[in-house]
């Protein structure tokens, strides 16, 4: 396995500083695909996706059978918008007041937000991880970690990333004697919690002891 992050050996900088909101135009991953952020609403029995800025909207073809149709058909019907994060091509409408169209390659995240348009850590994170029982996340970037557990102090840290082939890579640190990885997987991952859906399977592993969870990529890794 090769490193494809370096040992950060300075003293760490806040991990994800300033409040930069998304982008009004697509971010391009690739040959004709870019990702963007928004809000799916249901219309005329089909679902509309409107990005978090901008007036376009775009409705959904699901030409990857990503399952986002009916993740959204299953998702809890609790309070707040749809949030979607996806990548596709997006075609615009050429008539005023007409919806254009997304050919939807990936979900990345789909969930029950008000306020994940809004997120002003978006655009610097590499990877988002989260589990249950008891409660932790992981917000990473490029300045290093921060991982907060249910009654443990929250910890900074620099981190060494590796590869282990078919998209599937490690997080890895030490802290008062303690050794911290977080380990990613691309598969579909369903928040027991929240019912949203992500495409990283995630296992936090300190000392041995195993935690699962869910993960996306966040706004500064779009592979």
């Amino acid at each position: 396995m090769r490193a494809a992050r370096s040992l950060i050996l300075f003293a760490l900088l806040p991990v994800f500083a300033g409040c930069q909101l998304f982008n009004s135009q697509p971010v391009d991953t690739g040959t004709s695909l870019t990702r963007l952020q928004g809000e799916l609403v249901p219309a005329n029995g089909q679902l509309v996706f409107q990005p978090c800025v901008g007036q376009q909207r775009y409705v959904v073809r699901d030409s990857a059978d990503t399952t986002l149709v009916q993740d959204a058909a299953d998702m809890p019907d609790q309070s707040g918008p749809l949030f979607a994060d996806i990548r596709g091509n997006f075609i615009a409408s050429k008539t005023p007041g007409t919806d254009g169209e997304v050919q939807l390659q990936q979900l990345y995240r789909l969930e029950r937000s008000s306020t994940a348009c809004k997120d002003p850590n978006f655009k610097q994170l590499t990877v988002y991880a989260n589990g249950n029982g008891p409660a932790w996340n992981i917000k990473a970037g490029a300045k290093g970690l921060i991982l907060q557990r249910e009654g443990q102090p929250q910890l900074a840290l620099p981190y060494v990333e590796e590869q282990a082939g078919d998209g599937r890579f490690s997080l890895s640190t030490e802290a008062n004697n303690q050794r911290i990885e977080l380990w990613v997987a691309p598969q579909r991952c369903t928040d027991t919690a929240t019912g949203s859906v992500q495409h990283l399977g995630a296992e936090l592993r300190i000392n041995g002891q195993v935690q699962r969870g869910c993960g996306y990529f966040g706004g500064a890794r779009n592979d």
